[in-house]
């Protein structure tokens, strides 16, 4: 499961090593004045959508790239039985290559709740 750290004015992630495998990537590090909408959710499957690059193990992981095609594209890293955290990004303040972060958080209400503090901070 990745962990997100957030540390002076950036929010960073970092991917355990089977992620890293289909993120292609080892973390990634967000601006926390890119971040537009912060929410846990309960099941983070049900927020990826959309053509993907990546894994998917139906009902139990999605980890990669979803959205290739059409609509938001989302960095994924979610498993079965794990809250989340749904972040929507202002892709070019985040100078990424993907709109939304999909993520599992054991954490992930007081996650969100620190991260909504920087919302407010950033508008």
């Amino acid at each position: 499961m990745a962990l997100m750290k957030i540390s002076g004015t950036d929010l960073t992630v970092t991917f355990s090593g089977w992620e890293r495998m289909w993120l292609k990537r080892d973390k990634v590090t967000v601006p926390l004045a890119a971040l537009r909408r912060v929410e846990p959710v309960r099941d983070p499957l049900r927020e990826a959508h959309g053509t993907r690059s990546g894994i998917q193990v139906s009902g139990f992981a999605k980890v990669g790239t979803w959205g290739l095609v059409k609509g938001p594209r989302q960095l994924v890293a979610a498993y079965r039985g794990s809250p989340g955290l749904h972040v929507r990004l202002d892709r070019a303040a985040a100078s990424a290559d993907f709109d939304e972060l999909v993520l599992s958080a054991d954490d992930a209400d007081r996650l969100a709740e620190e991260l909504s503090h920087h919302l407010g901070k950033n508008r």
